[in-house]
């Protein structure tokens, strides 16, 4: 599977400090978010869930490749079936991290795995932040990143779940592009939202100096 734009943005922007002891990445696909959080973080329990048996043994070999792997485990199962085991055994995280599906099945391909991993028929919104609501810990963070179009009925449904905005980052491709994606942190306590807007590219592979400061400690070559 390829490392999309996406999943390293959010791996880069999500919150990660000295209080966050255990975490979950939601569908992890390749494990890149998870990898990069070991980086930036202490946290002894990063942990993955990812239904795709392929996906699923790609984090796995991954993991077991890295500086990282006596911290690092992944879970084949869907994210509903493994949310409502740790609910029932009383566990939470104290960051949740996706990097959901979001096209919706009008635009389903034949491919399975495909259809899996970025469509919200194998993992609705509403199934994704009310499980998160039940296993995020009294003071955790829920970090993901979705199509800028969906970002005012995602940030409703987390209402609804008692989760509440408090960082947000749009995020176009060049300045003369739409904004294309919301990357959105919430929690369970009311704060004051901290705005900020990120510009990848100025030319085709030119990048911006915020876009090579948020992400240049992920790739060997920025």
């Amino acid at each position: 599977m390829k490392i999309g734009t996406d999943a390293v943005l959010l791996g880069a922007w999500c919150t990660v400090d000295n209080n966050l002891n255990t975490i979950l990445d939601v569908g992890s696909g390749t494990g890149v978010i998870s990898l990069m959080i070991a980086q930036r973080s202490d946290a002894m329990t990063i942990d993955a869930v990812e239904v795709d048996e392929n996906a699923y043994e790609q984090t796995v070999e991954n993991f077991e490749n890295s500086d990282w792997g006596d911290r690092l485990y992944c879970y084949h199962a869907t994210f509903q079936e493994f949310a409502n085991e740790i609910y029932e055994e009383e566990e939470t995280y104290d960051l949740i991290v996706t990097n959901p599906p979001f096209y919706n099945d009008d635009f389903e391909t034949e491919n399975d795995a495909r259809n899996k991993a970025r469509f919200t028929s194998s993992l609705s919104f509403e199934e994704l932040v009310s499980r998160v609501a039940k296993i995020l810990s009294k003071n955790g963070i829920f970090s993901t990143i979705i199509p800028f179009k969906e970002e005012k009925r995602f940030i409703d449904l987390a209402n609804e779940n008692h989760l509440f905005l408090s960082r947000v980052c749009r995020v176009q491709g060049n300045e003369t592009s739409e904004i294309k994606r919301s990357l959105l942190e919430f929690s369970f306590q009311k704060k004051e939202r901290k705005e900020t807007h990120l510009v990848i590219e100025i030319g085709r592979h030119q990048y911006t100096a915020d876009y090579i400061s948020l992400v240049k400690d992920f790739y060997l070559k920025m």
